[in-house]
C-alpha cells in the first residue's frame, strides 16, 4: 500500500502541486512527511478502485474534476501509475485510483 501512496504523491510532485515529501519509518506503520505548496485545493480515492476504458475517461474526468484545464485522475494501468492524460497519450485504461487538483 506504502508503494501505491508514494506513486501517487510521485505524480502530484511531477504537476506541481506538492514540493518533496519524505517517508518516515517510525517502526509501526510509518509516516510520510509532504511540503505543501499551497496549489493543492482537493484530493481524494476513489474507492472501490473503478475498472475505466479509454473511451470512459472523459465521462469521469468531467465528472470529478472542476474543470478541463487543471486538475488529474490517477489510473492505475499494466503500464504503472500515471495521470489520465499520459494514459490517454499511451492508449491505456485501467482501474481509477482517485483524484487531484
Amino acid at each position: 500500500m506504502l508503494k501505491v501512496i508514494v506513486r501517487f504523491l510521485t505524480v502530484m510532485m511531477k504537476h506541481g502541486y506538492i514540493g518533496e515529501f519524505e517517508i518516515v519509518d517510525d517502526h509501526r506503520a510509518g509516516k510520510i512527511v509532504v511540503n505543501l505548496t499551497g496549489r493543492l485545493n482537493k484530493a481524494s480515492v476513489i474507492s472501490p478502485r473503478l475498472n475505466i476504458r479509454l473511451n470512459d475517461l472523459e465521462k469521469y474526468t468531467n465528472t470529478l474534476l472542476p474543470s478541463r484545464q487543471f486538475g488529474y485522475l490517477i489510473l492505475t494501468t499494466s503500464a504503472g501509475i500515471m495521470d489520465h492524460e499520459e494514459a490517454r497519450r499511451k492508449h491505456l485504461g485501467g482501474k481509477i485510483l482517485g483524484f487531484f487538483f
